[in-house]
């Protein structure tokens, strides 16, 4: 009878690392997509501001809010009135779209 139940507890034992590791597999695997997610939003609001000050003030004014948003401008565009810059936060991109004019709309 002795024999049987140490066989019993010794085959709980694989079930037990098994589960450790689904477990920590999925902790992993949380932890990037939070990692992503973060990133994404980021690059969005450094796009934004970026946009915002190069509408305002020019290439060189993106560029330091940008940097001072822990992002990369990738490209710097503008056509008329508007301004649109691509900055780059870790492997996340995102593009912020601004208009230079009077706020109110009466130019």
């Amino acid at each position: 009878m002795r024999r049987s139940d140490e066989r019993q507890r010794g085959s709980v034992l694989p079930l037990v690392v098994l589960a450790m590791v689904i477990a920590g597999g999925g902790a992993l695997l949380l932890a990037r997509l939070g990692e992503g997610a973060v990133s994404r939003a980021s690059a969005r609001a450094a796009a934004d501001a970026a946009a915002l000050a190069g509408a305002a003030e020019g290439e060189q004014a993106a560029r330091e809010v940008a940097a001072a948003n822990g992002a990369t401008v990738v490209r710097f565009e503008t056509l008329g009135d508007d301004t649109r810059v691509t900055v780059r936060v870790g492997s996340a991109e995102a593009v912020g779209r601004a208009r230079r004019g009077d706020p109110r709309g009466s130019d």
